[in-house]
């Protein structure tokens, strides 16, 4: 029935191999198949990966639980898409070709040509959407290939025109004029949501001190009378129109030394920065409010600029002033500065605005047009010290905005751009978000938090390669926004054959124009692209047929569940899939929202390309496996970053991969030696099985319960471990106690009927556990799982001769059989399993080996209940810890010595002084009374004091002749003083133990049987002759004889206890 197994497993040949069987058996397609007749569905809406590189790890990891939680339910027989999604439009894409093209700036975009460069782009993304496809193979990502979306297509395009078309008839579409982040090597300006979630890096900038120095009241100039001002950006110097104090915050007036040291000058600051701003000798004059300050005008440092003509600086009141950091005033350049520009509404202030397009300074800066934002500190310094203005400058370390992209310092621009309002959205969104499952939960409120602080939806780039906002603006004010591919058609009144059968892209799309609603007058569209979130912001609708096959998006839409990892989504793909889903149906686009945090390197660090610990994905799959990845992916807890590193996976193969081998293995090794079929033997009832098998078979259907409830709430991290806690109960509790079962000799057609239904429960038992366990692995580890199914269910027959499906990805999810589950069976089993524990580390601590008998183990429980359990445990006990006896400790007093004391840190700072009643009267109590309280949880009354059980400390030893090992209220005490009998008997075991070691060397079967040899002084004879049976069925010698062993044997000198033996064995003709 069975193929042999080769115990040392080599699990990345292995992947290999099923690879080849799924494709050489077409598994795939009929795995995506499977359900298509099923009328339950699940529905599953990718969160496009970006085409713009190969996958790396951190990839693998989002894409290992969208797979595993489509494969459950796929298993679980519902209907699914299988849609992949690439992202494929937007400023990665155009950084990465213009890298490849050497290009500096825009410019060399458009001398290239707009179409050329688009094209390209297109060409990247398919090419990286053709590579990633092909490794999301290798993941065992298994989807409809054939019909992954791209964000570039056509439909998405338009079905953002047609969202776009819903913000403008609502009224919620605008263009306005603000200072937003731009880079300047890009030419574009960032979003909120862009500079927010990966937009920041610890930056030396200058903190430049630098004096304003006021007037009087006739306007001129006070003598050596200045206010200190402190700036990270010198360059927005130039754009100053005001300064800004905290009305009610306390300012002063210094006599200082100048930062020459030579005169005294007047300078005014925050009092609470002081120290911090000034340097040399100073002296408090008096103190003011800022409201004094007020109205007050001052010489601006570079008031000599033509774009400065006629600008009165001022003193002005802004609440948001604080003594953080700085001097506490602040200079305002509106032009410059968000902030900035939006106080310059309330005070109604000039707007200078100082760069174009590239970060250099425009026409009316004088000596600074011309020259780039990123070269001018220096010579803004030399200008300010001849001026007299300069005061010091400190290397001042912050987080500052740099371009997601190029890694350029972004600058504040003064731009138009396009936004969508959020005044009316904002609330609708909240509701919506609220009827959403967010994992982890704490996802919902992050959501809110972003929902309620953000400002309003930045929707356009000043780029080239992405959507083509389809608004047209007219001279005389109105704009118009086009809806779908027909509307523009139907409207257009020129341009529409060059555009025809071309992508809604540029420079395509810019052929045509129509004609202004308000004056008639033909226009052209806006040369803006759209916000990248656009574009997979709207997938719920693009890829289900929102516009053209409703029906379909209705048995699709919304979505059960959607996964992205939640550092950046919340105000990315998250934030766009609401907003969107609001303004076009007013209702939520997920059911569920899972979340991931980041990967970090194994030392915890962030991984870059640029820092050379990067991990590309195809690179740890060779060296590590994909199946030990998957299982390392799911067990995380998603909440927390996950360090990754290429010895990352040894765990999950030492403690679990590996285990779960030997146990299919060894099942596969003595069942092809007794020839167990699982066709063909006959299940014995589990209600007739030894308690062994019944209490695993309770276990294998707990799991199951419970393994299914955490995957249908989006917890693997819980399944996983609840089947790393199975598989760890199959191998070290019912294998390794049943080995003898599977030792016995004779097939299980053999006469002994007692033997015969003993074996056959055992083959069942361990057959069942094995093929549930594959089945519940397979959604995460679809390879070894595909591998231990085909053998055991299709074996060397190949299917052929049973009625099971073909591959374990075809098969139903296991479903448990709740009245198999046994409580009290589990609870006696655990409890044995705890106290044997126990009682393997008390022979450890003395250096008893385990195959030395002892006379009695001891034990202490923590419940009448649990004491009722222990009969029906004790032979597994016995066993386990080799003990002849196993009894309840009554008192502890026997074994156990017990010390008193307080808890002097918790209890001196409640009690104080009174510490000393409470330590004498404790050592006045029973010891073992207070344990036991203490044990149980319950408080202990000292004299008029009632302590917590925390607050008394129990110190815990043994007496002489025992070695006692206790956790959480449980204790187990071994005896170690040991008679004769024990002591030959552990010999004899030892014995037993080197002849079974000589059986694997000299390559003997499993099943063989053999003649025993051996020579030895007369203890070693006397020991053998007294434990001849014991010895004879464990090495299975069928001959046993005191004397020395001739060449045709295999031998072997061992020391046993001290004594030389020689041991010889040859197979038995």
């Amino acid at each position: 029935m069975f193929k042999s197994v080769n115990p040392k497993v080599d699990f990345i040949e292995l992947e290999a191999n099923i690879n080849n069987w799924w494709n050489e058996n077409n598994i795939v397609k009929r795995y995506l198949s499977k359900n298509d007749d099923s009328s339950k569905r699940f529905s599953f809406i990718d969160g496009p990966i970006t085409a713009n590189n190969r996958m790396g790890v951190h990839h693998a990891w989002g894409r290992t639980y969208k797979d595993l939680y489509q494969r459950f339910k796929t298993m679980q027989g519902y209907k699914q898409r299988y849609q992949n999604g690439f992202d494929g439009q937007g400023l990665w894409i155009e950084v990465e070709v213009e890298k490849e093209l050497g290009f500096k700036s825009k410019r060399d975009i458009e001398s290239y040509g707009i179409d050329k460069f688009v094209e390209m782009c297109k060409q990247r993304v398919i090419k990286f959407s053709d590579i990633q496809t092909e490794q999301s193979k290798q993941l065992a990502y298994w989807m409809d290939w054939d019909n992954s979306y791209h964000t570039m297509s056509d439909e998405n395009n338009y079905t953002i025109w047609h969202f776009l078309k819903r913000c403008y008839e609502k009224g919620w579409l605008y263009e306005g004029t603000d200072v937003m982040p731009w880079c300047p090597r890009c030419g574009t300006g960032l979003s909120e949501h862009e500079i927010v979630t990966e937009g920041y890096q610890e930056i030396v900038h200058p903190g430049l001190f630098v004096r304003f120095p006021l007037k009087t009241s006739d306007n001129k100039q006070t003598e050596q009378q200045s206010m200190l001002i402190w700036t990270t950006t010198p360059w927005t110097l130039s754009s100053n129109i005001a300064a800004a104090v905290n009305p009610d915050l306390t300012y002063v007036r210094v006599l200082a030394e100048t930062s020459q040291g030579a005169d005294e000058e007047i300078l005014y600051l925050a009092k609470g920065r002081v120290k911090e701003s000034l340097k040399g000798k100073f002296q408090i004059l008096d103190e003011l409010k800022g409201h004094e300050l007020v109205g007050r005008e001052y010489q601006s440092p570079f008031a000599e600029l033509p774009v400065q003509n006629g600008v009165e600086h001022r003193v002005i009141s802004w609440d948001d002033v604080s003594e953080d950091e700085g001097t506490g005033i602040v200079h305002i350049a509106p032009g410059a500065g968000k902030e900035d520009f939006a106080l310059s509404k309330q005070e109604r202030l000039q707007v200078i605005a100082p760069l174009d397009e590239t970060g250099v300074f425009i026409d009316g800066f004088d000596w600074l047009t011309g020259k780039s934002v990123y070269e001018v500190n220096e010579q803004i310094f030399d200008s300010l010290k001849s001026k007299g203005v300069f005061y010091h400058l400190e290397k001042y370390k912050h987080r500052y905005p740099v371009c997601w992209r190029c890694n350029s310092e972004l600058v504040f621009r003064l731009v138009n751009e396009w936004f969508i309002s959020m005044k009316d959205l904002r609330h609708k969104i909240a509701d919506i978000t609220k009827n959403i499952k967010w994992i982890p939960a704490f996802g919902l409120q992050r959501e809110l938090d972003w929902l309620k602080n953000m400002d309003d939806w930045m929707v356009s780039k000043k780029r080239y390669w992405g959507l083509a906002l389809p608004i047209y603006k007219c001279e005389c004010g109105n704009f118009d926004v086009i809806g779908s591919e027909k509307e523009l058609k139907q409207r257009a009144v020129s341009g529409w054959s060059k555009f025809d059968g071309k992508t809604p892209h540029r420079p395509w799309i810019d052929f045509v124009e129509i004609e202004c609603s308000a004056c008639g007058k033909q226009i052209s569209r806006i040369k803006d692209v759209g916000n990248p979130w656009l574009d997979a912001g709207i997938v719920p609708f693009s890829t289900l047929g929102y516009r053209n096959d409703r029906d379909n998006w209705k048995d699709w839409f919304p979505a059960d569940w959607i996964s992205e990892s939640f550092p950046g989504q919340f105000r990315n793909w998250f934030y766009s899939l609401l907003t969107m889903s609001t303004v076009l149906e007013n209702t939520e686009p997920t059911k569920a929202i899972f979340s991931y945090a980041l990967m970090r390197d194994e030392k915890g660090a962030e991984m870059h390309k640029s820092k050379g610990n990067a991990i590309w994905f195809e690179d740890a799959a060779e060296k590590m496996g994909v199946d030990a990845m998957r299982w390392l992916y799911s067990r995380q807890h998603p909440a927390t970053n996950l360090n990754f590193g290429y010895q990352s996976t040894d765990e999950v193969r030492r403690q679990f991969m590996i285990p779960l081998w030997n146990i299919y293995s060894f099942f596969v090794t003595y069942a092809k030696i007794d020839g167990y079929d699982p066709f063909q033997h006959t299940s014995p009832e589990i209600s007739k099985r030894p308690e062994l098998d019944q209490w695993i078979i309770s276990e294998l259907n707990q799991l199951n319960s419970q393994a299914i409830l955490s995957l249908e709430n989006y917890d693997s991290e819980k399944a996983t471990l609840l089947i790393e806690t199975f598989v760890d109960y199959l191998s070290n509790w019912y294998v390794r106690r049943s080995r003898r079962r599977f030792w016995r000799s004779g097939e299980l057609n053999s006469t002994n009927a007692a033997n015969n239904f003993d074996k056959l429960c055992a083959y069942t038992t361990l057959y069942d556990c094995l093929v549930t366990t594959c089945k519940l692995i397979a959604p995460i580890m679809p390879h070894l799982s595909e591998a231990i199914y085909q053998n055991l269910v299709n074996g060397d027959a190949g299917n052929k001769n049973t009625a099971n499906p073909q591959s374990v990805h075809l098969s139903a999810f296991p479903q448990a059989n709740h009245s198999l589950i046994n409580e009290k069976l589990s609870a006696s089993v655990r409890l044995a399993m705890k106290l044997s524990s126990l009682g393997r580390a008390a022979r450890s601590r003395v250096g008893l080996k385990v195959r030395q008998p002892a006379e009695i183990a001891l034990v202490t429980l923590k419940s009448i209940d649990e004491n009722n359990l222990l009969p029906s445990i004790a032979a597994q006990i016995k066993d386990e810890l080799n003990v002849k006896k196993v009894e309840i400790s009554t008192d502890d007093k026997g074994i156990l010595d017990i010390t008193l004391m307080p808890n002097l840190p918790v209890l001196g700072k409640k009690y104080g002084a009174a510490v000393k009643d409470i330590r004498a009267n404790l050592a006045a109590l029973d010891p073992f009374e207070v344990y036991g309280h203490v044990k149980r949880g319950e408080k202990v009354a000292i004299g008029d004091f009632i302590l917590e059980p925390e607050e008394v400390i129990v110190n815990v030893g043994e007496r002489e002749g025992y070695s006692v090992s206790s956790d959480g209220g449980y204790a187990v005490a071994i005896k170690t003083d040991l008679t004769k009998s024990l002591v030959d008997e552990g010999v004899s075991r030892e014995l037993v133990h080197h002849i079974q070691n000589m059986r694997k060397s000299a390559g003997f079967n499993i099943s063989d049987h053999i003649i025993l040899k051996y020579a030895g002084n007369k203890k070693v004879q006397e020991i053998m002759h007294n434990h001849m049976d014991y010895v004879s069925s464990e090495t299975l010698a069928d001959e046993i004889e005191a004397s020395t062993p001739e060449d045709d044997f295999y031998i072997e000198t061992v020391n046993v206890d001290g004594a030389e033996v020689i041991i010889g064995i040859k197979r038995y003709a």
